[in-house]
């Protein structure tokens, strides 16, 4: 189960690139943060909505989240072109990726919990 907590701040980030939210997955949010040369994901302990009360976005945090019908992408906001994805290989089975559609899943149909 996925949690997406729309960011209150949205003036402060670029126009047009989709809804900035903060994920979160089961207990976990997702954050960004560089692991060598690129940046992966990396979960952490705390609830989601301890972001959302932040007086200004964490762009670590943050993912736009772009719809086109019912396919929804997340691109990271500490790092432009850098995609959620599912990864074909197996190992760690969420990761971030440029590559869009290729190898790995980078859409996501999202279905609304009741």
């Amino acid at each position: 189960t996925i949690a997406l907590i729309s960011c209150q701040h949205v003036e402060t980030l670029e126009k047009d690139r989709g809804n900035p939210v903060y994920l979160g997955l089961n207990e976990h949010k997702l954050m960004c943060a560089k692991v060598g040369e690129q940046p992966a994901l990396q979960p952490k302990e705390q609830d989601i909505m301890d972001l959302y009360d932040e007086p200004k976005p964490v762009k670590l945090f943050l993912f736009y989240h772009i719809q086109s019908g019912r396919s929804s992408t997340f691109e990271s906001v500490a790092f432009p072109g850098w995609f959620i994805a599912v990864s074909s290989e197996g190992g760690c089975p969420v990761i971030l990726t440029q590559e869009l559609g290729l190898a790995d899943t980078t859409d996501f149909e999202l279905n609304t919990l009741s």
